[in-house]
């Protein structure tokens, strides 16, 4: 999934910005070890620890600019990369980020390419994803994105308890979705392998607000928060999203300025030169996000 991130900020990167390349390595499909009761349907879970899926992608920090870059990523991956993208939420889509405007394959026929699902509950989540495998015999492609928005109000209500993240129940069941996320990522990567190769494979995203006081930038949020640190355990790759409040950021005006931070065991630590040398290719773990009062986004390398 970074790659597709990635792709998202160098398609609305500034344009004085140096364009840099990062790079995701690959993860075995391999069957997913979780310790979970009773597993749904069209999943192989196994006692055990958890292994992740291939490009797989938790995105945390504020839940409405998560929505907005959730949406980015499933128009770019539409548009840019003409892939099948099943996009899951508890509220529906109202209106696209401003930013959008800047895709130049932006068009009906890439828009019909995003499927929108609206479960209220997180077994109707449980049930819609694993029912993911159903649509492959209809569709004569498979989704290669699957985007969850707001794990955190999916859980919210796990074992009858309120938002505390301290709950029993929050952490086995985000283990549950994660795994099964994962499991379905594996799946829909063989069918990709087997009918498209050049889709595979198939990637997750899924954004997760904290609580309030554990918001912090970098591996601190997850000391802090059980439910966070599990599911850090399925993705390979997390995307922090933090305010800047600093007096720099309050002189920008009316803008809002945000660092974005790639970290986690999915990213590959590369560097490379194109043939005539002008355009270097490299690692961006950190961004710097500005959010214009019109509502556009534009990153800058960091």
């Amino acid at each position: 999934m970074a790659d597709i991130l990635t792709l998202v900020f160098r398609t609305f990167v500034s344009q004085t910005e140096v364009r840099k390349k990062l790079t995701v390595s690959p993860a075995p499909c391999s069957s997913l070890l979780v310790g979970d009761p009773s597993p749904p349907p069209c999943s192989s879970l196994l006692v055990g620890d958890p292994s992740p899926p291939p490009c797989s992608t938790l995105l945390v920090g504020d839940p409405g600019l998560g929505r907005s870059v959730l949406l980015l990523a499933a128009v770019t991956a539409a548009s840019e990369m003409g892939v099948r993208v099943v996009f899951f939420s508890q509220t529906q889509i109202q209106s696209l980020p401003a930013s959008l405007q800047k895709v130049s394959t932006l068009s009906p026929d890439s828009l019909k390419r995003i499927q929108f699902s609206y479960p209220r509950t997180v077994e109707e989540l449980l049930h819609q994803v694993a029912s993911l495998h159903e649509s492959c015999n209809t569709s004569p492609t498979p989704p290669s994105l699957v985007i969850v928005d707001g794990l955190e109000g999916f859980l919210r209500g796990c074992g009858g308890g309120g938002h505390s993240a301290s709950h029993p129940g929050r952490p086995s069941s985000a283990a549950h979705l994660a795994a099964l996320l994962s499991d379905s990522a594996v799946f829909l990567t063989q069918l990709l392998k087997q009918r498209c190769s050049s889709s595979a494979p198939c990637r997750v995203i899924a954004s997760f607000a904290p609580e309030a006081d554990a918001v912090q930038a970098g591996a601190e949020a997850s000391a802090t928060d059980p439910v966070l640190d599990v599911l850090d355990r399925y993705f390979q790759v997390r995307c922090t999203l933090d305010r800047d409040r600093t007096y720099e950021a309050a002189a920008a005006g009316l803008q809002e300025v945000w660092h974005v931070y790639l970290s986690g065991t999915g990213l590959t630590e590369t560097a490379a030169l194109s043939e005539d040398c002008e355009d270097r290719a490299a690692v961006a773990q950190e961004w710097q996000l500005v959010i214009s009062p019109d509502g556009s986004m534009e990153f800058k390398l960091v």
